[in-house]
């Protein structure tokens, strides 16, 4: 006899040494867990066996090959921003410098602490 319970859980009555026991199957991880309703107890729990998550050893080594490629493609180009950062931080004082030369009159930018 099976009976639908909440969630989608599936009850299945057996026989195990003269008593009778429920069996669970568990929504989540789907283990099957065996419980006797006289005591409320978990008699027996079995998790449920999954396939193996690579069918193919060499598909998985030529995906890992070009994840690696990908890194290294990312690391250089972040690299190469890196290098080039001091240049723009050069150009942006030298520009600052220039304005402040052809500009003396101007007022100077407020500090944070101006702020209060």
């Amino acid at each position: 006899m099976t009976q639908a319970l909440r969630a989608g859980t599936l009850v299945m009555p057996t026989m195990a040494k003269g008593k009778q026991l429920i069996e669970v199957r568990c929504p989540c991880c789907e283990a099957t867990l065996q419980i006797d309703p006289e005591l409320q107890a978990v008699i027996s729990y079995e998790e449920h066996k999954k396939p193996p998550t690579i069918e193919d050893i060499g598909a998985a080594v030529q995906k890992l090959k070009g994840e690696e490629a990908r890194r290294g493609e990312v690391f250089q180009k972040s690299f190469e921003q890196h290098k080039g950062h001091h240049k723009v931080l050069e150009r942006k004082f030298d520009e600052l410098l220039k304005q402040a030369k052809e500009n003396p009159d101007a007022p100077k930018p407020k500090r944070p602490f101006d702020f209060d």
